[in-house]
């Protein structure tokens, strides 16, 4: 297996997990700063009624702190340049550039962080590959206008992305727009900035808060293109698979159906420029009606991305009628459990193959160039006496998973890119936690808020060095 000449090997992060910093430089609070740390942060995100308020007496809030790159980002630079990375995914905090979001005039000390940043990245020959909405909805524009749900936040975002691109046109070539659209209707607490008003509104609501994202992402896709020649703005799916519990027809129908519209949805709007045809059905059976303004559909036909980024954990496996026993207790996107495949410490099923056929899959539908833009295996790690960290799980995960991708290539997939999701330690959005660690750099920070902060490397941080040196060939 080879992998292409100039494949971006690199890491991934948000900026509302490893930044802190949340009330320095101007910054307003944002979504992440109200989710409390801890196993109850995945029960507000799958119930109605979420306040967007912090008790701080009742609950602890790790994204404020996070690991601080905002004050270390340097020292963190140096570490990714020294595994040699080529590229680096990150977020710009929205909140930090417009502190409400509703601002007719951005705040330059964010601005200049990143700018900061930036060059430091370039100092060490780090492309950014920037997110430009990671879970970051800035707390004004949820409380005050209901977050996605308002078609307000279009003409906001198309604000802040002008700034974006015209600050950062000379320093940022790979832009993404919104991290894990579709991931949206199962939780539009995290990519939608609302909590559903009842269980019996949360898809319409949903679904009409996309077609909001749609128009946003296409708007800026054009004005990508416009101020920076050249630029490549891509698209952020949240992929898994979808296999049939058996050979029963019945199965096979019910899980190309499920799978076709979690997988393939939002995919379509952004590459094709259209809405699927299978999705009326869908939209029919679940009383789904799709508010759109004139020319929303000619925006979203002009402003189709460039290339398909996706974060890859799990497959999911389905069935028509399957009891509560039955489902997977660690997948946060449904299905049942597979009984051949083992589970993540969190019980999140592992599966390299199905990276292979996400791919696959991708590709034979889009033929745009892709990147694994996360994935991962987040663990518990033991700092030994002599202060190493024997990561040998996350090693075989990742073997694994890049073998997948090499045998992917094989089959004639255009991947160009892969950025390992937490590449140092951070606080997991999932559930707030800083012991859920994906890091080939530990970071000395704990559930119960004690820790340096102090960074050190783990095993996989020399091995991963090793796979960039030799382009994929040593695993």
């Amino acid at each position: 297996m080879k992998f292409p000449e100039n494949f971006l090997w690199g890491g991934a992060t948000a900026a509302n997990q490893l930044e802190g910093g949340y009330n320095e430089g101007g910054r307003g609070p944002n979504l992440a700063d109200v989710l409390p740390g801890g196993k109850v942060r995945m029960k507000l995100l799958s119930q109605s009624g979420f306040d967007f308020e912090m008790d701080t007496e009742k609950y602890t809030y790790p994204n404020h702190e996070a690991i601080d790159f905002y004050h270390r980002y340097k020292e963190d630079i140096a570490l990714f340049a020294e595994m040699g990375f080529k590229v680096f995914r990150m977020s710009i905090a929205w909140s930090r550039i417009f502190p409400k979001g509703d601002e007719l005039e951005p705040n330059e000390e964010g601005l200049a962080f990143y700018d900061r940043v930036f060059d430091e990245l370039h100092k060490h020959g780090i492309e950014p590959l920037v997110t430009i909405a990671h879970y970051e909805t800035p707390l004004h524009l949820i409380k005050e206008y209901g977050g996605w749900k308002n078609r307000k936040l279009v003409d906001f975002f198309e604000r802040y992305v002008t700034v974006l691109f015209n600050r950062y046109k000379d320093k940022v070539k790979y832009w993404l727009t919104f991290n894990e659209i579709n991931g949206a209707t199962h939780f539009p607490l995290f990519g939608l900035g609302f909590s559903a008003t009842s269980d019996e509104t949360r898809l319409q609501e949903s679904f009409q808060g996309l077609h909001h994202q749609f128009v946003a992402s296409a708007i800026a896709v054009k004005l990508a293109h416009q101020i920076i020649p050249g630029s490549q703005i891509g698209c952020m799916l949240i992929y898994a698979p979808t296999y049939s519990y058996d050979a029963n027809p019945e199965n096979v129908m019910y899980a190309l159906a499920d799978g076709r519209m979690f997988n393939f949805y939002c995919g379509d709007v952004h590459v094709r420029g259209e809405y699927p045809t299978f999705a009326n059905r869908f939209f029919k059976e679940n009383d789904i009606v799709i508010e759109m303004q004139e020319g929303d559909l000619e925006t979203i036909k002009e402003g189709t991305v460039d290339f398909i980024s996706f974060s890859y954990y799990m497959s999911r496996t389905e069935k028509k009628n399957k009891t509560p026993e039955e489902i997977g207790e660690g997948n946060l996107i449904g299905g049942v459990k597979n009984p051949f495949l083992k589970a993540s410490d969190w019980g999140w099923e592992i599966d390299p193959t199905g990276l292979r056929v996400a791919l696959n899959e991708l590709y034979d539908r889009y033929q745009k160039p892709l990147m694994v833009v996360e994935n991962g295996l987040g663990a518990y790690d033991k700092v030994e006496e002599d202060g190493s960290i024997n990561d040998d799980y996350r090693i075989e995960y990742l073997r694994d998973h890049i073998k997948a991708m090499g045998e992917a290539i094989e089959d004639g997939v255009d991947l160009i890119g892969y950025t390992s999701w937490g590449c140092i330690d951070l606080v997991s959005a999932s559930s707030g936690e800083y012991s859920k660690r994906y890091g080939f750099i530990y970071v000395d920070k704990h559930d119960d808020g004690s820790g340096t902060l102090e960074r050190s490397r783990k095993k996989s941080f020399y091995w991963y060095k090793d796979v960039i040196s030799s382009n994929g060939e040593n695993l």
